[in-house]
């Protein structure tokens, strides 16, 4: 189980998201949905527990949590097979299909820094795979991939959920996901804000 209660989420000094309140069980999907800067990145972070919150409970398991962000996390200095290897030992899990999983395999003797956007981008949802962990949070996962990518992702993801594994993604795109639930964010405004006068500059 995966379950947030009432949580505040923080941008620096200011609350983006109060009362955040859901419950995700094995094998479930949840879209988060609002408008660039509603705070779908700072809720993401808030749940990865890189910015705790400043009100209110998650509970869940921090070493069950893989989160990946705009940054695809690739050593470009690496090859895309070292860059899959170096993982596997950070992760500690074993050696699997990732290459042929996320369509690497023509590309493993290439350095990542030679890739373009899409394939860095294929290279670092990899490490999803590799990390074993049981809830990804995904924050525009398929920021410069093509159709086929995006519909083979979507797959992937879809896999991962059937298999006991949980998913919290923020897109704008509608991604071929059976039975994803979605979260509108926007209903979690602040009803109150309380400026700080030196923070606004109005003093």
């Amino acid at each position: 189980m995966f379950t947030v209660k009432n949580i505040t989420a923080q941008r620096g000094p200011r609350a983006i998201l109060q009362n955040v309140s859901f419950s995700l069980a094995a094998g479930d999907c949840l879209i988060l949905r609002g408008p660039n800067g509603s705070g779908k990145t700072t809720l993401l972070r808030t749940l990865a527990g890189l910015s705790p919150p400043s009100a209110g409970e998650i509970n869940v398991n921090p070493e069950d949590i893989v989160y990946t962000a705009h940054l695809d996390a690739v050593k470009p200095q690496l090859t895309v097979a070292e860059n899959i290897v170096f993982w596997h030992g950070i992760y500690q899990t074993a050696q699997s299909d990732t290459l042929k999983r996320f369509n690497l395999t023509d590309l493993a003797q290439r350095d990542a820094a030679t890739l373009s956007a899409g394939q860095k981008r294929r290279l670092g949802l990899a490490r999803l795979h590799i990390s074993g962990c049981k809830i990804w949070l995904l924050d525009e996962p398929t920021t410069a991939l093509d159709a086929d990518h995006v519909a083979e992702f979507a797959q992937i993801l879809t896999d991962h959920c059937a298999s006991g594994g949980i998913a919290v993604v923020s897109t704008h795109l509608e991604l071929p996901l059976p039975n994803a639930q979605t979260l509108d964010i926007t209903q979690f405004a602040p009803t109150e804000t309380h400026a700080d006068p030196f923070l606004e500059g109005s003093f």
